[in-house]
């Protein structure tokens, strides 16, 4: 090794990311595409409500948080401090209602083959995102985030005339994700430890409407099959295993490249409701997904150049532009 003293430089020590960054790569890949592939799940379902389901989801779900939160040796003694302040405690409450939304909308859009609205809800997101970055936190957007946030709002307004009316549906999941993303902002607790809690706040409201069907007679837990029993059951994992996956990846591979891992979900549900379930696509719906997709274009292209910009600048002032970053950004689906 080249002494430093004499070489008036002073030599970085080169840490070997390449592996680590692939298997983060890999990691996400699949946390999005097992997200594309719940489309496919949740129709199993069909003889149970939407709002049945979704109480089983949150009950079982809180099951398999406990699970992995024991296999991964993180225990659950975080958990009472938690509980008992308040203000640790309404962030994730909040954020635990508005996930319910955003679940029960895909739940719904899926359980009535409307799952191109899933996949125009998880195209516009990242942009309705940024939206209310701009909007509560006074973030300020850079101009091929304005062009992709208007192409956006012009793929809203051409969907709107393609299905005749508003997309309520895809509108409600994306409003209700980036709303979630937002208040995560303010909740002190990693990825596992948020969902276990966020899974805990809606365990008794949905274990109690559990136990009400069942008693009235409505419920389709034991009286349809028990391959049924068994898929509710499992919802529970479809839920927290991705999210596992997903937590693994963010500690890995930089930010911009799980933004650009996100959308092989949205695009999966698209194929899936298009080619698999035969939903009905006019050159109208075409124009609008086109819209989408070259809002996204822009939107990617424009993290990249920002990403680089940014490796460039700590290059230049020794930093390590390669290493990838270590804190885990809000969960971009649950």
């Amino acid at each position: 090794m080249a002494d430093p003293g004499r070489t008036g430089r002073t030599i970085r020590p080169t840490i070997a990311v390449v592996p680590d960054s692939n298997r983060g790569v890999a990691l996400g890949a699949g946390a999005f595409l097992l997200w594309g592939f719940a489309a496919l799940y949740w129709p199993f379902l069909s003889s149970s409500e939407p709002t049945e389901i979704l109480a089983h989801r949150m009950v079982w779900a809180l099951v398999a948080m406990c699970v992995l939160l024991l296999l991964a040796r993180r225990g659950l003694a975080w958990l009472l401090p938690v509980l008992r302040d308040p203000r640790r405690l309404l962030p994730v409450a909040a954020a635990a209602v508005l996930i319910s939304v955003n679940w029960w909308g895909f739940i719904y859009s899926v359980s009535i083959t409307q799952t191109l609205q899933a996949s125009l809800a998880y195209f516009i997101n990242p942009l309705m995102t940024v939206c209310l970055a701009v909007l509560l936190f006074a973030e300020r957007l850079r101009a091929a985030q304005w062009v992709a946030v208007g192409l956006g709002g012009a793929a809203v307004v051409v969907m709107t005339v393609a299905y005749g009316s508003t997309p309520w549906l895809s509108l409600l999941m994306a409003a209700s994700f980036a709303a979630y993303g937002a208040v995560k902002k303010y909740v002190s607790l990693d990825g596992m430890q948020s969902l276990t809690v966020e899974t805990l706040v809606m365990f008794l409201p949905a274990l109690g409407y559990v136990i009400h069907l069942e008693a009235t007679g409505a419920g389709t837990t034991f009286s349809v099959s028990p391959g049924h029993t068994a898929l509710l059951i499992g919802g529970g994992f479809v839920t927290a295993i991705p999210l596992l996956l997903f937590g693994m990846a963010a500690r890995r591979v930089p930010l911009s490249v799980i933004g650009m891992l996100q959308f092989i979900a949205p695009t999966m549900m698209f194929l899936i409701g298009w080619l698999l379930q035969g939903e009905d696509m006019p050159p109208s719906r075409w124009v609008g997904f086109g819209l989408v997709w070259l809002a996204v274009c822009v939107f990617a292209f424009d993290q990249v150049r920002s990403s680089r910009r940014r490796s460039a600048a700590l290059s230049e002032t020794g930093g390590l532009p390669d290493v990838p970053s270590t804190s885990t950004p809000p969960t971009t689906r649950e």
